[in-house]
């Protein structure tokens, strides 16, 4: 086991659930009509997500699904499943919140933790590039209110018009995923819609171009992301999109069935192991930042 971030934000350990529940109760108060508040609920009490209980908590990251669809068709979904018997960990959000509302639920939180994160793109929800103009119309909300916070967009990157407009709007930072930055096994894996991998380059490069903060959310499977040619192509990546972190993130799939969908669609050579791996990109770019978590703006330096 090689752990890749210190901080204790989702140990189960630490999320008292009388805890939890007390901040169902004040934050039913605080926005008693809101539906985000509500579905956050379900989250936190009915699928027991580490994301909406730290919310109730009053502390570290704050979710804020919106979108009901996806222009990805990933193997490993965790929110929607239709050609499997294997059911998704949760169900997508079924509606799509105001302004108002993602605002709301994101000031709740800002106001009243330091160093707060607010998240769009959750794992109970499609890609929030679908559901943009709510979002863009609610950070200008925020935005118009304080200053403080981080809003950070969890996405496939897939829009980079799209994503243009939210950086407009004041977004902080995004966190990309990638299972792969070989196109043929990120095609493999995303079953992408309407996109490509390099409109995915694009919104990074664009990204990078805005000053904002980029990371990379890594989905991994040791015996495929350790692979020499994995590797080759991850080290080319870096130092063509020189972003500022990796989230090293378990791929909740099959490995074996991931791994012969890889290997059909770009194969590899035998891995050499995941401790050699991250130990190789550490060596070769000091100044990357390796982790697991969304880091505020005061963070980043």
């Amino acid at each position: 086991m090689i752990r890749v971030d210190a901080e204790p934000r989702q140990d189960l350990r630490r999320m008292n659930i009388d805890a939890v529940n007390a901040g169902v109760v004040r934050m039913r108060s605080q926005l008693p009509d809101n539906r985000l508040r509500a579905h956050l609920e379900r989250c936190a009490l009915t699928y027991g997500c580490p994301a909406g209980k730290n919310f109730f908590l009053g502390r570290y990251e704050a979710p804020l699904p919106t979108s009901r669809r996806c222009n990805a068709r990933c193997l490993g979904c965790i929110s929607l499943q239709t050609d499997t018997e294997i059911c998704s960990s949760q169900n997508r959000i079924d509606f799509t919140p105001t302004p108002d509302e993602i605002a709301d639920v994101a000031l709740a939180h800002i106001g009243r933790v330091k160093q707060a994160v607010v998240s769009f793109g959750q794992g109970c929800e499609g890609d929030p590039l679908l559901a943009a103009e709510a979002s863009v119309s609610a950070i200008r909300q925020i935005r118009s209110q304080t200053a403080r916070g981080t809003i950070n967009m969890n996405t496939n990157g897939s829009l980079p018009v799209v994503m243009e407009s939210l950086f407009d709007a004041g977004l902080d930072s995004i966190r990309v995923s990638i299972n792969s930055v070989r196109p043929e096994a990120y095609a493999a894996y995303f079953r992408p819609g309407g996109y490509a991998f390099s409109d995915v380059l694009e919104t990074i490069a664009l990204a990078l171009e805005r000053k904002k903060f980029v990371a990379m959310n890594y989905l991994h499977c040791p015996g495929v992301t350790d692979t020499p040619q994995e590797m080759a192509a991850l080290e080319a990546f870096l130092r063509r999109h020189p972003i500022h972190m990796i989230q090293w993130r378990n791929l909740n799939y099959d490995p074996v069935r991931y791994a012969a969908a890889m290997q059909a669609a770009a194969p590899a050579d035998p891995p050499v192991g995941m401790r050699r791996c991250i130990g190789r990109i550490r060596k070769r770019f000091p100044h990357l930042i390796h982790g697991y978590f969304n880091p505020p703006k005061e963070k980043w330096g």
